[in-house]
Parts: C-alpha cells; sequence; structure tokens
C-alpha cells in the first residue's frame, strides 16, 4: 500500500518500547513539524483553494495529534523533553535539486511530505504490533490510518500538478533514495530514527 522500499524491522521497535520517553517526545515534535509544513504550504500557496483546504485539515489534525502525545505523557508522568535534532526530512529535502520554480517546488515538498507520512505509519505500524502496552499499542494503531491518509493526501495533490507519469518518477526516486538512507537507522528511538 505505501510503496515502502525498505521494512523497519522490529528491532527499532524494541528500541522504542526501551526509551518511550524519548520516543513519545520525538513523535510528539513530529506532529508539530507537520502541522507546521501544512500552514507553511497554505501560506506559499494561498491561491490553491483546494490545497489549502486540505492543508488547514491536516494542520488541525497534526496540532490534535500532538496534543493526543503531549497528554499521553503527562498522564504517564513525563514531561515533553526539548526539540532534539532529527536529520530524516533534511535528508529526504536534500534529494531534490533546490528550484526557483514554484511549481515544482511545491511538487517537491508533497513528495517529501507524503514519504515523512508513508514512513511515519509504517513505524505506527511495527510498533503497535510489537507493543505489550495496549494502550500504546491501540493509540498507534489508530495514528497509523490518519498517517496512511495524510501520505494519499500529498501524493494525490502531487500528482494533480504535474503529469502523473513524470511525478511517479520523481516518487519512485525519492523511494530508493529513501531505502538507503534507512539501511543506516533503526538504531535510535526516534520516529523516523
Amino acid at each position: 500500500m505505501l510503496g515502502l522500499k525498505f521494512e523497519t524491522a522490529t528491532s527499532w521497535a524494541e528500541i522504542a518500547k526501551d526509551d518511550l520517553q524519548q520516543i513519545l517526545t520525538d513523535h510528539a515534535f513530529a506532529e508539530q513539524k507537520a502541522a507546521s509544513n501544512a500552514v507553511s504550504i497554505i501560506i506559499n500557496y494561498s491561491e490553491e483553494t483546494a490545497l489549502v483546504t486540505e492543508m488547514s485539515k491536516i494542520a488541525i489534525e497534526e496540532m490534535e495529534h500532538f496534543k493526543m502525545v503531549h497528554d499521553l505523557m503527562v498522564a504517564r508522568g513525563m514531561t515533553l523533553g526539548r526539540e532534539q535534532t532529527n536529520s530524516y526530512a533534511k535528508n529526504l529535502q536534500s534529494f531534490f535539486t533546490k528550484t526557483k520554480d514554484r511549481n515544482e517546488a511545491l511538487i517537491q515538498r508533497l513528495l517529501v511530505a507524503a514519504l515523512i507520512e508513508a514512513r511515519s505509519c509504517e513505524r505506527f505500524k511495527v510498533f503497535s504490533e510489537n507493543l505489550e502496552d495496549q494502550e500504546l499499542s491501540n493509540f498507534y494503531k489508530d495514528l497509523m490510518v490518519s498517517e496512511a491518509n495524510h501520505y494519499t493526501t500529498f501524493l494525490g495533490f502531487a500528482r494533480q500538478y504535474q503529469d502523473r507519469e513524470i511525478v511517479d518518477k520523481k516518487w519512485n526516486d525519492l523511494l530508493a533514495y529513501e531505502a538507503e538512507m534507512m539501511k543506516t537507522r533503526g538504531n535510535t528511538a526516534k520516529v523516523h530514527g
């Protein structure tokens, strides 16, 4: 369904389970960044009514997810830690050559966002399936569905702004690049780590 070219090993779920404070903090900030990205797309492409409508929904939903993660942390006696660097998104963004063409820049942003959402979905699935903690398992199963919806929204919009064949070539190239990158990840309690 997601088209990812590298599967997360269950060993990552074990690492994440052993450091819930870290994975939940990283997840909370990932949700904030996702909301921020949707708002940024709205600001930069405000003339695209259908896109603005969907990005508004995503921004709100991502902030709701942030609140859900934060509430879960508080209920478990945790404090939201400080944001930490995560090179995953930056590495994906560096795949594409910077462009001054607004349409091309939008397609690049949409494809990167789609891949981040797809990988989040896949990681949430692996995590939920390897948790004994039923509350957390259910929590991540529910979020997995939302991430899948966001992935299809971003990819669908990219395909609207350029010939599908061209977009799909870029998408497959980005997937291959991300798969190589993921081979060196999976050893930290971070959503994309």
